[in-house]
This record gives C-alpha cells, sequence and structure tokens, in this order.
C-alpha cells in the first residue's frame, strides 16, 4: 500500500542519514562547511540515493490516489445513489494552514542558507507544527460530519470523503516525523547536511500539500 511504502522510504533515509560516518563539518557550525566535502554536498551519491528514494515513493502515492480518483468521478457520473456532499467550512481553515506550513518551511531553508541554523529550527518546527494543526483540523471536520449524521458507509460521497482525508492525513502524519526528525538531528556526523536533508523532506512537504488541492478540488466537484 502506498502509505506503508513511504513511509518506509521515509524511514530508510532517516535510517541512513543516522548512520554516521561522514566527515564532520568544521568547528563552530552544525552544517556550516565550505562545499569541500563532496559526500555531503547535493550532488552526491548518497544524497541522490535519498532524493530517488522520496521521488519513487511519491510517484507511488500518486498512482494510488489517481486510481482512488479514477473510480470517484466514475461513481460520480454514472451512480444513480450518488449523493451530493457539502464539506465543512473548516476544510477550508485547514487548506490555509497546510499552505502556511510550506511558507514556514521555504522561509526556513533560506535562513538555514545563511546558516542560521537557530532560526532555521525554530521556523522549521512551526511548520511541524502546522502540520499537526492541520491533522487535528481534518479530525474537526470529521466530527462535524459525525455529528451531521454522515458515517463512512452513509453514501458514496461520504466514503470517498473520509477514505482521502484519512489517508492523506497518514502519509502528512509520516512527513511531520520526518521535519520533527530534520529538526532536532545532530548532522555533525552525518553521511549528508543537513541543507540536503530538508531539500529531500521539502519535496515531500510540498507534494503533499500539492495532494490536498488536488482531493480538495475533487470533493468540491463531487458536491
Amino acid at each position: 500500500m502506498p502509505g506503508t511504502t513511504i513511509v518506509e522510504d521515509i524511514g530508510l533515509i532517516i535510517e541512513d542519514i543516522g548512520g554516521g560516518g561522514g566527515k564532520g563539518p568544521p568547528a563552530g557550525g552544525d552544517d556550516g562547511g565550505d562545499g569541500s566535502d563532496k559526500r555531503r554536498g547535493p550532488h552526491s551519491p548518497s544524497s541522490r540515493r535519498y532524493a530517488t528514494a522520496i521521488i519513487l515513493g511519491i510517484l507511488s502515492i500518486v498512482m494510488f490516489f489517481m486510481a482512488m480518483a479514477s473510480a470517484f468521478i466514475f461513481l460520480r457520473a454514472t451512480s444513480s445513489r450518488w449523493v451530493p456532499l457539502h464539506l465543512p467550512p473548516i476544510i477550508w481553515f485547514n487548506t490555509l494552514i497546510l499552505l502556511l506550513s510550506s511558507g514556514a518551511m521555504e522561509l526556513a531553508r533560506r535562513r538555514l542558507a545563511l546558516a542560521d541554523v537557530r532560526q532555521f529550527r525554530r521556523l522549521w518546527s512551526l511548520a511541524a507544527a502546522l502540520g499537526i494543526l492541520f491533522l487535528l483540523g481534518q479530525l474537526a471536520a470529521w466530527r462535524q460530519f459525525v455529528l451531521a449524521g454522515f458515517y463512512v458507509a452513509t453514501n458514496q460521497a461520504s466514503s470517498f470523503f473520509y477514505i482521502f482525508t484519512g489517508l492523506h492525513g497518514l502519509h502528512l502524519l509520516g512527513g511531520i516525523c520526518a521535519l520533527l526528525y530534520v529538526s532536532f538531528r545532530k548532522f555533525e556526523r552525518a553521511k549528508v547536511s543537513r541543507s540536503v536533508a530538508a531539500e529531500v523532506a521539502s519535496y515531500y512537504w510540498h507534494f503533499m500539500d500539492g495532494l490536498w488541492l488536488f482531493l480538495l478540488a475533487l470533493l468540491y466537484l463531487g458536491k
């Protein structure tokens, strides 16, 4: 299942990063080398391996959700039992929170490029906190649906709502774990620099943003 695949990919990346063995950075900085250590650079073999792993994981998620989206569109167009679904207003607030988390992440990466590790950690942790807030907001949306009498098996539209939001939330939770790891990991003896780890994690996080916007559009058009 794609959810299991991407969690395993992230776990593999974290395990490799944490395995040690790389040359430590110069004294006085977490990642502040002069670029001479090629094994820790953005084009090193290990860095390319991490990027390849996360891209393959993303592709597996895309294929899975495309299959689900095809089923959604087909049933929406052909089923006589389809009941229009009205999204709870909190969904739009949750979307804004998730987009803000990506903005905080990019600001964090800019601070890291300036060797401001302390500010990087603050902004990066903010991105993770906003991701957690998004998940809590999604649970609140579920609660609103339940109070309104819509459950997984109530109708086809409500089933897709729970499936889409639930699976997206599960994948996003894996991303939050990766963000927290990058924020608090000591990279002095890691095989890659913090900037490389942050870049790889950002690929996945921005993808989750885009995936949610796609799913939101489907749910909105299917109402």
